[in-house]
């Protein structure tokens, strides 16, 4: 149940960080994977970091929303060219 959980939740989040990332997001289906993954590598993050995996739903929702976030960021950060001044 944990899995599906944070499945569900990761699909949440995905949407809810495309929106607060850039407004539109990559579409459902990327937003939702980002989500997913964000979440799970929230999770590891925060058990790497604190020695326990993140109990309880809004602890979860949060460490889920901050790791797609950043995931996020990071696609943002690799889809774009770098500005280039002349």
């Amino acid at each position: 149940m944990h899995l599906i959980g944070f499945l569900i939740m990761g699909a949440i989040v995905g949407w809810l960080a495309g929106k607060i990332m850039s407004g539109h997001g990559y579409g459902i289906i990327w937003d939702v994977v980002l989500g997913i993954v964000g979440s799970f590598v929230g999770g590891f993050v925060f058990s790497l970091i604190f020695g326990t995996a993140p109990t309880g739903l809004v602890i979860s929702f949060i460490v889920a929303l901050i790791g797609a976030v950043v995931l996020v960021a990071l696609v943002h950060m690799m889809r774009r060219e770098p500005i280039r001044t002349v």
